[in-house]
């Protein structure tokens, strides 16, 4: 029986998904839970199922180019990369933030010049086409971590990075302006995938879903 592949990401949404797949019935083997293993792929109690666990910003590219059936991505990474080959199915309602504009506190009293704008993000499609519509021109230098860094050694004077509490902002010196828009994660599947292996991949998207309404 060929497998079915669920691409998940690591760090804080993987904590917040790991209670949905236990109520889901979608149990991965025990090497998965334990944080010191360099295991990728996992098995699960669902026999056609198996997991894997990558970089959050990479959940999309594998199930896009069908290495894994299905994912659980934000809203930040499917936007980024816009992948017609991916369906957006289920709101997991988890990894809930926002995608912001954040400044030096100095600058908010100073007017921007000529319409140009330097931004540090790993978000640079979207930070592009936001200020473009704005008709501001973003010159986007891309940070993959402690992007808050950036303005406080002189990179430059705005981020757009992810906002939870805003902590860190707040310890960086810096002012959320804006907010593109808000997140949560959701679970996505391939559309050829989803054709060719309805039955499986609906199983999965109905275990799941009772599992967050339940």
């Amino acid at each position: 029986m060929k497998k079915m592949i669920l691409a998940v990401p690591k760090g804080r949404i993987l904590n917040e998904l790991s209670p949905i797949l236990t109520k889901a019935n979608i149990i991965p083997e025990k090497e998965f839970n334990e944080p010191e293993s360099r295991k990728l792929m996992f098995k699960t109690s669902v026999n056609f199922l198996d997991i894997i666990r990558v970089r959050s910003f990479d959940v999309a590219t594998f199930v896009a180019f069908g290495a894994a059936h299905l994912g659980v991505v934000g809203d930040d990474v499917l936007k980024e990369f816009n992948y017609d080959e991916v369906n957006n199915v289920l709101d997991l309602g988890i990894g809930k933030c926002k995608l912001s504009v954040a400044h030096k506190k100095d600058f908010l009293k100073k007017k921007q010049r000529n319409g140009h704008l330097k931004i540090a993000t790993k978000y640079k499609n979207t930070v592009t086409d936001y200020f473009a519509s704005k008709g501001i021109r973003a010159e986007c230098i891309k940070l993959n971590g402690a992007i808050e860094l950036a303005p406080k050694l002189g990179i430059c004077s705005t981020i757009v990075d992810l906002v939870s509490s805003g902590k860190t902002l707040k310890e960086n010196n810096l002012v959320e302006s804006e907010v593109l828009f808000k997140i949560s994660s959701k679970l996505v599947v391939n559309k050829i995938a989803f054709k060719l292996n309805n039955d499986k991949v609906s199983q999965v998207i109905k275990q799941l879903k009772k599992a967050i309404s339940g």
